[in-house]
């Protein structure tokens, strides 16, 4: 059965997640993004790749103002019309994470982004989609204050009538030039499951079955096991041999070339430095070490796209910050994608930073699709 399945996005950001189910065959139909800078970049990147805009447009307001009386009638209909089309109904969302994060605010589910995470499960439960997906920091899952949080909601949504599988992925194991972890929860409706004669044991809370290695193209701790270059001393517009027994794919230099970065339109969106150049010219090629000003090696992936916090990510054989471009390659990202150029800086790589890496994206709604048809 290859029925289509339509898409509910909430803090959708730039869409990137999107854009990954999108490619694996899904229908973004309805969107969710208060951030307006965030929003102004999907629909910016979405006109200029050709993609309609969702069936049901844009919610530019708070998650919590769906689950108020008009809003939560209004998406009741939709959702019904949706179902009335023979479509399956998917929410997929990653809440904003700093208060789950070590490296932000840390405050857990009391924090103001904290509890967004909980107005979603409870919007998820309200509203009751054919299946959900969750992303979020690993340090929601990793860290013993936020774990009871995080165990909560698995409950909350288990006793909504949903049945879970979770994993923490890396988004390198997709093909991602990136090191980036994060836990994905995904949850589908008992009752669609039984219809579609899925076999799940009764009363069981997880899927033990589900694939979650189908679309994984390498494992982390083969990845991280290979002789990857470590530090190569800093040299401007240096040249250097691709190293033998890597995964070249996988290198920050191979996206450069793929997505052509130095003819992108973000070609040009780069931080200048304040102070001169000898800062930039001090830190070796790969030495990604420090909190900031972390070097990327050309022949290696890039450490988690993380540029807020006056994280800093150098360009590798030029002595400045990475480009808007190059960001972009390093979410795995099409060629075609461009941040508008309106937006600041500062926000572009906000916009950036925040996202799913697209690939990752792409295989975990594969995996998804694999499960609802068994294929």
């Amino acid at each position: 059965m290859n029925e289509p399945l339509s898409i509910f996005s909430f803090f959708s950001g730039a869409g990137f997640l999107d854009l990954g189910f999108e490619e694996a065959g899904y229908k973004v139909v309805f969107v969710n993004e208060l951030h307006k800078p965030f929003l102004e970049t999907y629909r910016y990147a979405r006109k200029g790749m050709g993609i309609e805009e969702p069936k049901y447009s844009y919610f530019p307001g708070d998650i919590n103002q769906l689950r108020l009386s008009d809003q939560r009638e209004d998406m009741e209909r939709i959702i019904n019309q949706e179902r009335h089309d023979g479509q399956i109904i998917g929410f997929i969302g990653g809440p904003p994470c700093p208060d789950f994060s070590v490296g932000g605010k840390n405050r857990g589910h009391k924090g103001d982004h904290g509890k967004l995470t909980a107005s979603y499960f409870n919007l998820i439960c309200e509203q009751q989609p054919d299946f959900f997906l969750f992303e979020n920091v690993k340090g929601l899952w990793r860290t013993k204050k936020h774990r009871a949080f995080y165990e909560e909601m698995k409950d909350v949504a288990n006793n909504a009538g949903y049945v879970l599988a979770e994993r923490l992925i890396n988004a390198i194991e997709y093909g991602v030039p990136q090191d980036r972890e994060r836990i994905i929860l995904v949850g589908f409706r008992r009752q669609i499951l039984v219809e579609r004669g899925i076999c799940v044991e009764a009363e069981a809370a997880y899927i033990k079955d589900f694939p979650w290695e189908n679309h994984i193209k390498y494992h982390a701790s083969d990845i991280f096991s290979l002789p990857w270059p470590a530090t190569t001393e800093f040299s401007s517009n240096s040249t250097l041999t691709c190293p033998e027994g890597i995964p070249k794919e996988l290198t920050a230099e191979y996206w450069f070339r793929l997505n052509n970065v130095e003819q992108h339109p973000n070609a040009k969106h780069c931080f200048q430095p304040r102070a001169g150049l000898a800062r930039f010219e001090t830190v070796d090629e790969g030495d990604d070490s420090k909190k900031s000003y972390k070097r990327l090696h050309r022949w290696r992936y890039s450490p988690t796209a993380c540029y807020g916090n006056n994280e800093v990510h150098l360009h590798p054989y030029k002595p400045r910050r990475i480009s808007v471009a190059e960001a972009l390659a390093m979410q795995s990202l099409p060629a075609n994608y461009i941040v508008p150029e309106n937006l600041s800086l500062s926000n572009m790589f906000k916009t950036i930073g925040n996202g799913v890496p697209f690939l990752a994206a792409k295989g975990i709604a594969e995996t998804i699709l694999d499960f609802v048809r068994k294929r």
